[in-house]
């Protein structure tokens, strides 16, 4: 499995490439492409996608970053490799799905490079375990976590009464 685990953070890390790419591919062209007079990169929900894109491919960079440190540092990393690899594959076919929304007819046009960040993004959620194996290692490392801490289950909340 240490393989496995090594190549998640591989495959977060080709993931981040597909969503940074897409975004920089939507960025650039709603700069450009006019509607109404303006460029689309003025209209509330453009930038609504741009904006969720950018979250989505940061916080994909820190759980990648987080789990390549822990595995130079000779730390028990396979729950954040998984983490990492789970949240950047999702991060870049939303990011790539954006990018088709966001250029419109021209996202399936192949002289664009949207349609294939779509496909590359995609296969990113199925090789080194697809995305329902990594919530299940995530969550797997979570309970023995929880186990091995011995966590006490908080008391419930007493009714006030008027």
């Amino acid at each position: 499995m240490t393989t496995l685990d090594g190549g998640r953070i591989g495959i977060a890390a080709q993931a981040l490439g597909i969503a940074q790419a897409s975004l920089d591919c939507a960025t650039k062209y709603s700069t450009e492409r006019k509607a109404f007079g303006a460029p689309i990169s003025t209209l509330y929900a453009i930038q609504l996608k741009l904006s969720q894109m950018a979250c989505a491919i940061e916080s994909s960079r820190l759980l990648t970053w987080r789990a390549a440190v822990m595995k130079d540092a000779g730390e028990d990393f396979i729950k954040e490799a998984a983490m990492a690899k789970l949240c950047a594959s999702e991060a870049a076919t939303m990011c790539a799905h954006q990018c088709i929304q966001v250029l419109g007819g021209m996202g399936y046009v192949s002289d664009m490079p949207a349609e294939r960040y779509y496909r590359d993004a995609r296969i990113t959620e199925i090789y080194e375990g697809t995305s329902e194996v990594q919530h299940l290692v995530i969550a797997g490392k979570l309970l023995k976590e929880a186990a091995k801490a011995n966590i006490p289950m908080p008391a419930a909340p007493h009714k006030q009464k008027h």
